[in-house]
């Protein structure tokens, strides 16, 4: 069986990372979504985050284990230094360290690109991303009541949020991902298979 590492998404991981994210559609309220896209769907999705952002996933052969990738927090012009950051496992890594590994690589990536501010959104409750947030440096920021209906009920969400850099003044605007050295992005990719390998040995095929 071949080891699983993380590494750059593209638009050919379309169809495995909506297979990952089918799960939470169908059985969690961990996202608001509820019906299922379709696969071209999907990938215009994927391929709307790439010329700006980082798309992380962890791959064993063609199959997907986990992602995370950023996107805008908002469309308005003077938020364009902040971003918001998603993360979706497949029920099989639960538990293994992975999450945090994508979403710290995640962060580390976008801080390159000169973004200032991460944001998560988290449905409540969800104590097990909560406490990744705070492993990672992020804070509780606002709370909002009865924000979505999924699964016969109101549902609750809360925001976290951590400063990636002192704000200067004026910013320069974030460098869009694919102007981002490839060294820089190799040095990442390089730490977080290091931390991966580190969790489950050199022979793990998890």
């Amino acid at each position: 069986m071949p080891l699983s590492i993380i590494r750059l998404a593209s638009s050919a991981d379309a169809p495995g990372i909506l297979a990952v994210y089918r799960h939470y559609i169908e059985n969690t309220v961990i996202t608001f979504e509820e019906t299922v896209p379709s696969r071209e769907a999907f990938t215009e999705r994927v391929e709307g985050i790439l010329p700006q952002f980082p798309y992380l996933v962890c791959a064993r052969g063609e199959d997907i284990l986990g992602y995370a990738y950023a996107g805008p927090y908002r469309g308005r012009s003077a938020y364009r230094w902040d971003t918001e950051l998603s993360i979706y496992l497949s029920p099989t890594v639960h538990g293994k360290g992975l999450g945090g590994i994508l979403y710290g690589a995640l962060l580390d990536l976008v801080t390159l690109q000169g973004y200032y501010n991460a944001y998560g959104c988290i449905t409540y409750p969800n104590e097990k991303s909560r406490a990744m947030h705070l492993r990672l440096g992020f804070q509780e920021c606002g709370f909002f009541h009865s924000a979505g209906y999924k699964a016969g009920r109101w549902w609750d969400v809360f925001w976290m949020e951590k400063r990636l850099q002192q704000a200067g003044d004026p910013p320069a605007d974030p460098l869009p991902f694919p102007l981002l050295p490839e060294a820089s992005i190799r040095n990442v990719l390089q730490r977080a298979n290091a931390r991966w390998t580190a969790c489950h040995g050199p022979a793990s095929s998890v």
